[in-house]
């Protein structure tokens, strides 16, 4: 009879290459957010809307997820120019939000982004 063999020890598993990747993201959103916030307590700068600056939150993964596939295909392709447009729509939302400024005088941004959408796809798709 053949004794049971004891199973190894699990080894350590190290974090998947996604989520080193876009780590930095909190880190430079926290880091921002703890500045503005000083700089308001410090010296009286103060936004209205300053709930608008964690629109820069999915904004910045947004932009970090169009860089790991510009990265990976090694050139523009759809799957990088979807985030980055999507980015670029919520920085441009962010920024009309936290400013104040109009949006009647603003919403030719969006389709400037659009036109940038359609421009990045149709450049993505070629070899």
């Amino acid at each position: 009879m053949t004794e049971p063999q004891a199973t190894p020890p699990p080894l350590p598993t190290e974090p998947s290459r996604h989520s080193r990747d876009t780590s930095w993201v909190g880190a430079v959103v926290l880091i921002a957010l703890g500045l503005i916030f000083l700089a308001q307590n410090l010296v009286g700068f103060a936004w209205g809307n300053w709930w608008a600056l964690f629109i820069f939150i999915p904004a910045g993964f947004a932009f970090a997820r169009a860089w790991q596939a510009y990265q990976a295909e090694g050139r523009l392709t759809r799957q990088s120019s979807g985030p980055l447009v999507g980015g670029l729509a919520l920085t441009a939302i962010a920024l009309i939000l936290l400013f104040g400024l109009s949006w009647s005088l603003f919403w030719p941004v969006f389709l400037i982004i659009g036109g940038l959408a359609v421009l990045l796809g149709a450049l993505g798709d070629r070899p």
